[in-house]
């Protein structure tokens, strides 16, 4: 008969071996989970059951936030099943704690699925606050921090952490995806996109009075994602010119250049650190090797990579010189089709017109459009495959540490930066709409300067230009501060993140699992990694 814990061990003590016994901690945390739900949670369905009524189909907000959550707890329900069929596969069995940790999680996963559904579609009219209940809030945080106790058993051998066989590199592997997706459902829980942001009586009586006084829609602050595949519809012509065959050429050239610099990207610092291991072997033994085909090597690729963030390479400047072309037929093609759309408007559009306003968002458009077709293909398309070769070259060349700080490090610059950068957009728009609204009020009160000179009226447009000078400039000063916000939020998480892998390349090199080479592999390819994210904000705005 198999006994409830492993190596016929028991229960207690809590502590042994240097860290928290699995047996124990598996045992107290999933039933401390269970039992909370069952009695937190099942007490919120019955009030909900009881007294709360369905929310219509039209006050729930988009569905995106609300699947994403649910597709997040299934995947948690599957990798608890997945864990008991790996450990059923190597072990050949199954120890009691195994068994009842997992049937508890599972049911406690499953019963926060029937809460974010009944919270989702039911609302309290007592309710008065936004956001999901305590229930599920405590429940997250509480499972976050039973996967993070796995830190403090760092030195215990009863733990994976030294990943010596595949039973240790299958769970470590499996805390890992559990721990992530664990996350990212407590980071979206406490911004509950699933649930209306305002209480519902307060929107019901909005919508009778829109019925009976209807009124202009408000300019709604969207999601730079909302209407993604619209957006990208629109666009995907001036990126794949139809029936341009040689600027089709071109772009096809252009992506291969891409594909080469991802490759030079890895041998650079693989090459750099070559280079150090070959000089310090050889300052050790005596001898004056000059590994001289390693350094003409390195600084070819690193001619064609260019220095910085690239901008001075053979590659980036073969790019942007076969790209003038396509970038200006995007430019002419906008300007003309929408030169004819403004010949296309109604007499009494033009007789209404704010001639500078119009002229500045044709100017911004246009600019925009080709800016922001510059930024998916060769900004952030690249960064994102850069990050992605990153952590596996770091788990196959180093350890799944060195691929897990990475992968951490990168996950939370660009959640940070997506998530400054959307609440600064209002700023920026506010600044946007100042700006053309300034640039209105100058060209429109030149432009009808006889009218202003008969009326003596000068002095009244200066005061009037003067206040929109006074406007913008505050709206600039908003936009401004959020962006030192996001640059010092951004540096804390590079800096953070180059510490903790320095440091642990550091003990490695000086316990000789490592090299020195190794350790300036890391810093230049972490650098040269992070150099391009200090303008992902800007590509994501």
């Amino acid at each position: 008969m198999l006994s409830y814990c492993a190596y016929n061990s028991s229960v207690l003590p809590a502590w042994t071996q240097n860290g928290f016994s699995i047996c124990f901690l598996d045992t107290v945390t999933s039933s401390i989970l269970l039992a909370g739900m069952v009695v937190g949670g099942g007490a919120q369905l019955l009030v909900y059951w009881m007294w709360a009524i369905r929310l219509e189909q039209q006050f729930q907000p988009q569905p995106k936030g609300f699947r994403i959550q649910i597709i997040l707890s299934s995947l948690i329900i599957i990798q608890y099943i997945m864990r008991i069929g790996f450990a059923t596969h190597y072990a050949g069995h199954l120890h009691g704690y195994n068994e009842l940790s997992t049937i508890f999680y599972i049911l406690s996963w499953m019963i926060s699925l029937a809460l974010l559904w009944t919270e989702r579609s039911k609302t309290l009219m007592s309710y008065s606050g936004r956001g999901h209940g305590i229930v599920l809030l405590i429940f997250w945080t509480c499972a976050l921090v039973n996967e993070t106790l796995a830190f403090v058993s760092w030195h215990s051998p009863q733990w994976w952490w030294k990943l010596s066989n595949k039973d240790q590199k299958t769970a470590f592997g499996l805390w890992v995806c559990r721990y992530v997706l664990i996350f990212l459902l407590f980071v979206i829980g406490f911004r509950a996109p699933a649930l209306p942001r305002r209480n519902y009586n307060l929107m019901v009586n909005e919508d009778r009075n829109e019925e009976l006084t209807p009124h202009p829609k408000e300019n709604v602050q969207r999601s730079a994602w909302a209407g993604f595949w619209h957006k990208t519809k629109l666009i995907w012509p001036y990126i794949w010119p139809k029936g341009h065959y040689i600027l089709q050429i071109k772009v096809i050239i252009c992506l291969l250049i891409l594909i080469t610099g991802r490759v030079a990207n890895v041998y650079v610092p693989v090459l750099y650190k070559d280079i150090v291991d070959e000089l310090t072997e050889d300052s050790k033994e005596g001898a004056h090797i000059n590994p001289w085909k390693l350094i003409v090597t390195y600084v070819a690729i690193k001619f064609l990579q260019g220095g910085g963030f690239g901008g001075l390479g053979l590659l980036n400047n073969l790019r942007s010189f076969l790209w003038i072309n396509v970038q200006q037929y995007t430019a002419k093609s906008i300007m003309v089709r929408l030169f004819a759309h403004l010949h296309g408007l109604s007499l009494h559009w033009h007789l209404n017109r704010k001639t500078g306003e119009v002229l500045r968002i044709m100017d911004r458009g246009t600019t925009s459009i080709n800016s922001i077709l510059s930024y998916i293909i060769f900004n952030i398309a690249p960064t994102i495959a850069d990050i992605l070769i990153a952590i596996v070259f770091f788990v196959t060349s180093f350890n799944a540490w060195f691929g897990l700080i990475v992968f951490v490090a990168m996950t939370a610059y660009v959640a940070a930066t997506i998530a400054i950068t959307e609440w600064r957009t209002k700023f920026r728009r506010e600044m946007n709409l100042k700006d053309n609204q300034t640039k209105q009020k100058a060209v429109d009160s030149l432009l009808n300067f006889e009218t202003v000179k008969y009326y003596g009226n000068e002095d009244f447009e200066v005061d009037r230009y003067n206040v929109a000078i006074t406007e913008y400039q505050s709206s600039e000063w908003k936009s401004l501060s959020s962006l030192c916000v996001l640059n010092m939020s951004q540096n804390i998480i590079i800096i953070t993140g180059l510490l903790v892998g320095s440091l642990l390349c550091a003990y490695l090199v000086s316990t000789h699992e490592l090299k020195v080479g190794d350790y300036v592999l890391f810093s230049t390819y972490i650098m040269q990694l992070y150099a391009p994210l200090n303008f992902f904000g800007t590509y994501y705005r």
